[in-house]
């Protein structure tokens, strides 16, 4: 199993502090002899930043922006599991206490605003641990 996620892109633009890379995100679907036949392949373009510049690089270079797998599974953790397990953890906790499943749910749904808002509070400290790099 490779140990880094990589993709090929051309670099759009850079700034004093970071470099943005346009990338195609593609599904395994795309990949394959009859996707263009079928509807679920999928690609998307995407633009990385990168902020630990590389070496000597210029608008329009092809490059290679990479991220360990393991960073990749602590974003996913951030955004999805955490917030999931919060959310089925405040359900069943207001659903025992008080036995109204509508309170319950709502109660579920909005214990993830304040969770959401301080991930997004903390964007500048995530940014620099969740970051990409380029070969």
């Amino acid at each position: 199993m490779s140990t880094k996620i990589s993709h090929s892109g051309i670099i759009e633009s850079i700034d004093e502090r970071c470099i943005h890379v346009r990338i195609v995100q593609t599904s395994a679907c795309a990949a394959c002899k009859v996707a263009g036949y079928c509807n679920a392949a999928e690609s998307k373009e995407k633009i990385v930043d990168v902020y630990k510049p590389a070496g000597s690089l210029k608008v329009g270079d092809a490059v290679t922006v990479t991220a360990s797998s393991q960073i990749a599974t602590q974003a996913l953790l951030y955004g999805f599991a955490y917030p999931f397990m919060l959310l089925v953890a405040v359900l069943v906790v207001v659903l025992w206490l008080t036995g109204n499943e509508a309170t319950a749910g709502l109660s579920a749904l909005v214990s993830l605003l304040p969770y959401y808002a301080v991930l997004y509070l903390l964007r500048d400290r995530h940014r620099e641990r969740f970051a990409f790099d380029i070969e």
